[in-house]
């Protein structure tokens, strides 16, 4: 069972004891996505996407009937081009041998998940690994069901199993920890304004402002 610290600058991410895993975002579970807007959604794992690649996350790409249900969806191909995801069968991907090898692989514990639909896709490996020797966390915004009550009984159901739930921008807040760490400042800046939405806007204002550049 983990031994995950529930609360203390423990239970906080880092980069370094982080692994992230992207789970089916793909046409078909986009088709259904009904429990947030589907361009949010996808914004969201985009930017999680992005951040991971900043911060030397290690991050696993994972579809399901990919000929089928269609290749992962292209941005988040875009930000691991060299990369080609984890096809499966199974329905739970900590089933697949070959993702539960590539996360073990890495030698860290904090696993991070997101993908479509949360119900299934999402909760299944979230409740298994989290009763195995892993720290578990889902992106509830980087993830989306076929309806809001689908989706929100998911996150009850992980919470229930040890899961801690996540909005994308407090994953991304908890691996940079600290402004002054530069060397990836202005890279998570830049995220921020490609996805955060009316922050990253409020962002560039500010820059203009300072006629500052990122």
């Amino acid at each position: 069972m983990s031994t995950k610290a529930r609360n203390g600058l423990d239970a906080l991410l880092t980069p370094q004891e982080s692994v992230l895993l992207l789970i089916d975002h793909q046409p078909f579970q986009v088709a259904n996505l009904n429990s947030h807007e589907p361009s949010t959604v996808i914004n969201n794992a985009v930017g999680l996407a992005k951040a991971a690649k900043l911060f030397d996350v290690p991050t696993i790409l994972t579809t399901v009937l990919a000929e089928r249900g269609g290749h992962l969806i292209q941005s988040i191909q875009d930000v691991f081009p060299e990369q080609k995801p984890i096809d499966r069968t199974l329905i739970n991907t900590w089933e697949d041998e070959r993702v539960v090898e590539a996360v073990r692989a890495t030698g860290r514990k904090k696993v991070i998940m997101a993908g479509l639909w949360t119900e299934i896709c999402v909760a299944m490996p979230a409740i298994q690994a989290a009763g195995e020797d892993f720290e578990v966390y889902a992106v509830t915004d980087a993830s989306g069901g076929v309806s809001v009550e689908a989706h929100e009984m998911a996150v009850r159901r992980m919470i229930e199993a040890g899961v801690t739930p996540l909005n994308w921008l407090a994953a991304v807040a908890e691996w940079q920890r600290d402004w002054a760490r530069e060397e990836t400042a202005a890279g998570q800046a830049e995220i921020l304004v490609q996805h955060g939405g009316a922050s990253g806007i409020a962002f560039a204002w500010e820059m203009q402002l300072l006629a500052t550049q990122l």
